[in-house]
């Protein structure tokens, strides 16, 4: 254990401990000799403030004073090799995910992670070739944009801006109260009550342009109302679910079904065959089938019938396509 870890470790000791921690427990617990303990408890103390305080009696000990134990922490970043590297991958995920919005503002924090890993490495630079994220479906993001609807979020500030809708191509002025920001399929999206429409609606972020803040205090949705209108239905489409789909999976599929999260109230079974049967709730099938279409004929739309029914126009429409042939 090095030193940035035996510091860390011993401030998390003694400040989680009632009463005075025996000098013979950390050396046991921050596996080093009894010099060393004295020499982490003074710098621990001198250098970065710590309020130790030190047992009177045969065996020595040490504590933190009971005034100060709940309220002092460890001044700049102090993180052991595990926690530091899983911060690393965090910040990897971010980076690459939103290319430019977020990776920017971060770079100064993952220059400094990666001088403490270095550093608990013995001076070997970290291997973040290690570290692989593939981001899929990302969607071109205006870094000024997004920051304005971040800040305008965790200010409680309404948002105006220019929306263009990707199903019509129209554009729109909104003048919203934003609730929650969203990342759903490494794209962002954002929850919020349109004042114009006086109803909950979700804005893919991407679609925005010049957003501003008008200066008005934003309106607050409780959590439970903003799940039930945007987050009951399948996917990311808005809406009270209005039914209950029933999929059903070959054998050779189900194992990866199985494992997938499709719904917060999916409810999934293997039956006697082998395959694996689905169910889901939906306010909106067009995302629903998308993601069923992806199990080409291991997967079977079994009800209600008119998603079933939507199911077999949308193979007919495609298989239409491919008796075509190529188009020139």
């Amino acid at each position: 254990m090095d030193r940035y870890e035996r510091i860390v470790l011993l401030h998390r000791l003694l400040r989680a401990a009632r009463r005075p921690v025996p000098l013979a427990r950390l050396i046991d617990e921050l596996g080093c000799s009894r010099a060393t303990v004295y020499r982490d408890v003074a710098y621990l103390r001198d250098a970065l403030g710590a309020p130790i305080e030190t047992g009177d009696g045969e065996a020595a000990s040490f504590r933190y004073a009971e005034t100060a134990a709940a309220t002092f922490e460890l001044p700049g970043f102090w993180f052991n090799s595990e926690e530091l590297a899983a911060l690393l991958a965090l910040h990897a995920v971010v980076a690459r995910a939103d290319p430019g919005v977020l990776s920017s503002a971060l770079a100064p924090f993952r220059a400094r992670i990666e001088r403490l890993l270095t550093e608990h490495a013995g001076g070997q630079a970290p291997p973040l070739e290690r570290i692989r994220v593939l981001a899929q479906g990302v969607r071109r993001l205006d870094e000024h944009v997004f920051r304005s609807v971040a800040a305008g979020v965790l200010a409680r500030q309404q948002l105006r801006f220019l929306y263009r809708a990707r199903s019509t191509g129209n554009e729109t002025r909104r003048v919203v109260s934003p609730q929650r920001m969203v990342h759903y399929r490494d794209n962002w999206y954002l929850d919020a009550w349109d004042e114009d429409k006086d109803a909950l609606r979700s804005f893919a972020v991407d679609r925005m342009r010049q957003v501003e803040t008008p200066g008005a205090r934003a309106r607050d949705v409780p959590d439970a109302e903003l799940d039930a209108v945007l987050a009951a239905g399948y996917g990311i489409f808005s809406g009270t679910p209005r039914a209950i789909a029933v999929l059903r999976f070959s054998a050779h599929a189900a194992r990866w079904v199985a494992d997938t999260h499709w719904h917060s109230q999916q409810e999934g079974h293997f039956m006697a065959d082998g395959r694996y049967e689905l169910k889901v709730p939906y306010a909106n099938s067009r995302e629903l089938l998308m993601d069923v279409l992806k199990y080409g004929p291991d997967a079977e739309v079994v009800a209600p019938l008119p998603l079933r029914e939507e199911m077999k126009s949308l193979l007919a429409l495609a298989q239409q396509t491919y008796q075509r042939g190529p188009r020139g």
